[in-house]
């Protein structure tokens, strides 16, 4: 049966890289994301490629769902091998400002639904020995410049959430290596080109840190690196 990999919050620019690395692997790639549309336009252009992409529609802020998304991917394409988690929320913007619920997006998105992939997944990836793979940004690390950016930027809320994902993946390297998992992060220090954030300025080739992902995964030398 081939290897199966979750894609968590699936989009134009690092995810669809990953899908591409690991589809020319021969990997059979579960897209995951809100929007059926664009989980579609990516199945459409990934098959288009040779490559074997299939959509499951969730709202990955929402550990119910994440659950069933990890069983009907189970279900339809067998035990999963891998999963990166590529999901996050502007959520909570003004700390000031937001309001509980705004917080909660925000650390579920980047913690809560995280972990509860992984644990859905723990029986697979320990019998294939597979990986985590975890998408993070520099706002994350605790430095004043950073957070001087956050606050300038109104990114309080996912500058938080990085720093809660970053100290869950350094645990969960900790926590899974006696299964035989591997957990790699991959700090994102520039803007990607080709996503919302790009307004024309962006330097970073998603394929870079699509590369650098499978070179993680595959060389397992390493469980942290920067990219920028």
């Amino acid at each position: 049966m081939p290897n199966t990999i979750i894609i968590g919050g699936f989009g134009p620019g690092i995810s669809k890289a990953v899908a591409e690395q690991f589809g020319a692997a021969g990997y059979q790639l579960a897209l995951v994301g809100r929007s059926a549309d664009r989980l579609a336009a990516g199945v459409a252009e990934l098959t288009a490629k040779g490559l074997s992409a299939f959509a499951f529609p969730a709202n990955l802020g929402d550990a119910v769902a994440v659950k069933s998304l990890v069983a009907s991917v189970r279900k339809q394409l067998g035990p999963i091998s891998a999963v990166h988690w590529n999901a996050y929320t502007g959520a909570a913007g003004d700390l000031m400002k937001a309001d509980a619920a705004a917080l909660h997006e925000a650390l579920d998105i980047a913690t809560v639904s995280l972990l509860t992939l992984v644990q859905e997944a723990h029986a697979d990836l320990k019998a294939s020995k597979g990986s985590v793979l975890i998408t993070n940004g520099g706002l994350g690390i605790v430095d004043p410049a950073m957070d001087g950016a956050a606050v300038s930027w109104n990114a309080m809320g996912l500058a938080l959430a990085n720093a809660a994902k970053h100290k869950l993946a350094s645990m969960l390297t900790k926590k899974l290596e006696a299964d035989g998992i591997y957990v790699g992060e991959v700090m994102v220090h520039s803007l990607v080109k080709g996503t919302a954030f790009d307004s024309g300025g962006a330097t970073l080739d998603p394929k870079t840190v699509g590369e650098k992902f499978f070179e993680l995964h595959s060389k397992r030398a390493t469980n942290f690196v920067n990219v920028s």
